[in-house]
């Protein structure tokens, strides 16, 4: 009920605010038409034509041109000046259009765009209208292997103009059901002459208190017919973000009851016989009661939710990114151009990971050295949706897991076009795009347990239900508490990309109408492959079974090799009672000169699954397409129709190749498939009056399917050794049928009213369809899994009394199986307040979401399209005057599902990310000196210090929580 009344009230106050922005909007009109005569003299009007808008009002002023004169519904930003785009990176530019949701990583930046409720992968990126793929992963944590584009990648001040095609027409590329991103990098003849613009900056991040270097250089050159850019950008960042995660939640198994199954995750086993040093009145060797120890029913207990591993973890180290652009035009007349833009780009992340996880998943009773002998619960409180409060965990094991990322992005681009117009009434585009990017990441951990049945004690209080207070009765901080090697990973990732086109557009006709027709060739190739020489180098480390009694490490010297952490004040950003605060840290140089751990790494041989998540393979992605589009304008009732309307087609082949474990080798599967789409679109936009247009659109898009599902063969990840996941080379491509309703009211200069209505019929959405199977029928050697997974096995094996190959494992598999309608709607007003303080102004834009799909059979729950909020908005306010100027920014979006149910063998969760709002401020003055060519600069980002959380299903069952603080950019830039 409480939700139908926010709900109410929300679409109330939406209604009454375009409401009143319309009765001000007609006002605004009406006195514009009271004060101005109806016709000016022709000198009058060439006088007004040389005026030059610049700053923030020039911006807003050339979106607003581009957005009136454009037929197709879509939003552009432009830079203020060369090298001046808002933000930090083109996503965080992008955040600021209506409908669209940024992907954040851990340490706050944005990294990919959500648009229209479809997640990354449904918008096609371009760059200067040619294809755009980037070897990158996603982010800090990765697992990004789609068709999604890292926009954190490119800096904004090397673009000048980012377009958004929310609808599609016939020339545009296909392949983004959700929308278009065309990013337009900086040319000479954007700014004819000479100039030379240099940005420098200092950052502090208060996450870790300390000062980090940006910069950007850009010169131009332009004669009559001939210009030349060149640009430079880079950063250095000192990055720390501290945080909780889980790996989600799950239940115990309490074993069968009349031989029917212990219901949910079951990812581990409550002691059977009470543990040595367990404390709390028990005695050693005898037979323990969990039930009656929790002081829950047996049903509470067997669903009673807990972290799979409660961890307190600290990111920290150093982000490095430098960009460089030159582009070159030649206009040897007005009727003939020649571009060439090439950008190359490279990014590196040097951070190390430490983790201190409560052992929840894969603890329980077991032979291994690992093996914990299981927790005891003693006097445990549950909500109703039986996640765990309070309580006592007897008998508990902690280990930390220290890991290096040492990752490297490489990208090049170059991009040639020409333009000729031999006659009034034709014109002919001709581009071509050759781009590779390259990925290594080489991830080493090194993992310490405390040692099993030492009377570990876990006192856990999750009774506000924000961030879960896990405290202990030993010193988690001493390298002398009795540490013994709990596993060793050597795990690396090599990810490609190259792309190449070639596009042809020709136009016959006038601006009132011409037919274009074009033809495009586009190949794109992909390749993921992922090492791993962990069992041979764990051998040698701890020994057989990882029992430390030999090795070049024996569990004797690791005192050695570990410290106190150097971290101070861990979690100081939370705010609240995070429990323990203080974890050993190793050092990971000694513990690699001790081990050889290079010559490991440098020999490490194929594995299928990559440590960033997500299977691994290679694709060849072959596209022909063609089209033919009409544009024109008519007439009806004294009042112009233009029109955009025409028809796309596109050929697919493509060629897949996965890894697979045939017995002890592995060997590459191959599968081609084919298929092409027919796409229409038709845009109309009637203008109403002189300064209203409505606008209507229809279209059928499309997205190719999930490139990290249509690999085939099986990769078996998952740390508990309960699911492996199964690729589909028959996968078909995602079709949808649009329909758009809207129009603005442009109230002059910058200001209009817009509302836009839309629907998405979205055909072809994968569900994931589950088969239970023995691990001995996946064919993969027990020899070949990693330390984790084997001791799951084992454990699992000795407290069920069935054999290790005839373990049931679920095995995962998409397929298209369901449809998806997204109904939205999308208001935006910019509007100057000059009447009230001259230079004051705001823009303000919002959406509303709604997904609905059918319960497909086999599905506990329905599918929605992750990461789509049903609410979201953005505020900006604005003052620009007498040399200042100053922009507050408010980013806003409502909760929404981040992966869809089920997670962890859990029915109905789903994991769920916080609703969030990001305030970011932007100032700078101009120096009255020096021909005003100097400007102060202040940038302020997330001012109020939002974490970034997502929870298990439940809001006080938190999956991460990430605390990325404060920014401040400070500097200056100069303009010659």
């Amino acid at each position: 009920m409480a939700d139908s009344h926010i709900r109410s009230f929300r679409i109330a106050l939406c209604a009454a605010s375009a409401f009143g922005a319309l009765t001000l909007a007609q006002a605004a009109i009406a006195q514009d038409s009271a004060a101005q005569p109806a016709a000016q003299p022709v000198a009058q009007q060439d006088e007004a034509a040389d005026i030059v808008v610049t700053g923030i009002r020039g911006s807003l002023q050339s979106a607003t041109n581009a957005k009136k004169n454009a037929v197709a519904f879509g939003d552009s930003i432009f830079a203020e000046d060369i090298g001046k785009l808002p933000a930090t990176n083109l996503a965080e530019t992008l955040n600021r259009m209506p409908g669209v949701r940024l992907n954040r990583d851990i340490s706050g930046e944005g990294t990919q765009v959500a648009i229209r409720g479809l997640g990354p992968s449904f918008t096609r990126v371009l760059l200067n209208g040619s294809q755009l793929q980037v070897a990158s992963d996603g982010g800090t944590n990765g697992g990004s292997a789609n068709r999604e584009v890292d926009l954190d990648f490119f800096p904004s001040e090397l673009f000048t103009r980012l377009d958004l095609a929310k609808t599609p027409s016939p020339s545009t590329l296909e392949g983004g059901i959700a929308g278009t991103v065309n990013l337009r990098n900086a040319r000479p003849f954007d700014k004819p002459g000479t100039h030379v613009t240099v940005v420098a900056q200092g950052q502090y991040t208060d996450s870790n208190e300390k000062l980090s270097p940006r910069g950007a250089i850009v010169a131009s050159h332009t004669t009559d017919t001939f210009g030349i850019l060149v640009g430079v950008a880079g950063v250095k960042t000192k990055t720390r973000i501290d945080g909780f995660d889980t790996v989600g939640w799950t239940d115990g198994n309490l074993g069968p009851v009349n031989g029917v199954p212990d219901p949910g995750g079951n990812n581990f086993f409550w002691a059977s016989t009470v543990p040595a040093n367990a404390g709390h009145g028990l005695i050693p060797g005898q037979p323990v009661d969990v039930v009656a120890t929790s002081g829950l029913t047996r049903s509470q207990l067997s669903t009673a939710l807990l972290p799979r591993l409660g961890r307190n973890t600290l990111t920290v180290g150093d982000r490095s990114r430098i960009s460089a652009l030159a582009s070159l035009e030649w206009r040897p007349s007005d009727t003939l151009h020649f571009a060439l833009d090439g950008i190359w780009a490279k990014s590196k992340r040097d951070y190390s990971r430490i983790n201190m996880n409560w052992q929840v998943r894969n603890s329980g009773p077991g032979t291994g050295a690992q093996a914990t002998g299981g927790m005891i619960p003693i006097d445990l409180t549950v909500d109703d949706n039986g996640v765990v409060t309070s309580g006592t965990f007897a008998n508990s094991s902690f280990f930390l897991e220290a890991s290096e990322f040492k990752q490297t992005t490489k990208f090049w681009n170059i991009n040639p076009s020409l333009s000729w117009q031999p006659t009034k009434t034709l014109k002919v585009d001709l581009s071509a795009n050759y781009s590779k990017s390259r990925f290594f990441r080489e991830q080493p951990t090194f993992a310490f347990q405390t040692p099993p049945n030492s009377g570990v004690d876990v006192y856990y209080d999750n009774l506000q239900g924000y961030y879960p207070s896990i405290t202990t009765n030993v010193d988690l901080n001493d390298p002398n508490l009795g540490w013994q090697w709990y596993r060793q990973n050597i795990a690396l990732v090599r990810r490609k990309t190259e792309t190449k086109g070639a596009h042809l557009d020709v136009m016959l006709g006038d601006a009132m109408f011409n037919v274009k027709v074009g033809a495009a060739y586009d190949r794109a190739t992909r390749s993921i492959r992922a090492y791993d020489n962990s069992p041979a180098y764990q051998l040698s480390v701890c020994g057989t079974g990882c029992t430390g009694a030999t090795g070049s490490i024996p569990t004797s010297a690791i005192p050695q090799y570990l410290m106190p952490m150097t971290v101070g004040n861990f979690g100081h950003l939370a705010g609240r009672n995070i429990g323990y605060n203080a974890f050993i840290m190793p050092d990971f140089g000694a513990i690699k000169d001790a081990t050889d751990y290079y010559s490991y790494r440098d020999s490490a041989p194929e594995t299928r699954g990559a440590v960033t998540g997500g299977a691994t393979g290679d694709m060849d992605e072959k596209v022909w397409g063609a089209y033919f589009e009409l544009n024109g304008v008519t007439t009806i009732a004294g009042r112009d129709l233009h029109i955009n309307a025409g028809m796309r087609y596109a050929a697919t082949n493509q060629l897949v190749v996965g890894p697979s474990q045939v017995g002890t080798a592995i060997v590459d599967i191959t599968s081609r498939s084919k298929y092409d789409n027919f796409l229409p679109s038709i845009n109309l936009t009637y203008d109403i009056a002189d300064n209203v247009k409505l606008r209507a659109s229809a279209s059928r898009t499309m997205t190719r399917p999930d490139a990290s599902q249509i690999l085939p063969g099986v990769t078996f990840t998952d740390p508990s050794a309960l699911v492996a996941t199964a690729g589909n080379p028959t996968l078909k491509p995602y079709t949808s049928d649009n329909y758009d309703l809207g129009g603005e009211i442009y109230t002059g200069g910058i200001g209009y009213v817009g509302l836009s209505l839309f629907q998405k019929n979205v055909q072809g959405f994968t569900v994931t369809q589950s088969q239970d199977v023995t691990f001995g029928s996946l064919n993969i050697p027990y020899d070949s899994l990693i330390a984790t997974q084997q001791q799951a096995l084992t454990n699992r094996a000795a407290s069920t009394g069935v054999a290790i190959n005839d373990l049931i494992v679920s095995v995962n598999r998409p397929i298209n199986l369901s449809d998806l309608k997204i109904k939205g709607i999308e208001a935006t007003w910019v509007q100057p307040l000059d009447f009230l303080v001259k230079g004051l102004g705001f823009s303000a834009n919002g959406t509303y979401l709604k997904q609905s799909s059918k319960l497909m059979p086999g599905q506990a729950t329905r599918l929605v399209a992750t990461g789509v909020s049903k609410w979201s908005y953005n505020l900006q306010g604005f003052y620009e005057n007498n040399g200042l100027s100053v922009s507050l920014n408010y980013v806003w979006n409502d909760k929404s599902i981040a992966v869809n149910a089920p997670q962890n063998g859990i029915t109905g969760a789903a994991l769920r990310n916080d609703a969030r709002g990001q305030l970011d401020l932007s100032a700078g003055y101009q120096l009255p000196f020096l021909n005003k060519a100097m400007r102060l600069t202040l940038d302020v980002l997330n001012i109020t210090n939002e974490p970034i959380r997502t929870t298990f299903e439940y809001d006080n069952a938190p999956y991460s929580i990430y605390y990325p603080g404060r920014t401040v950019l400070a500097g200056i830039r100069a303009n010659f």
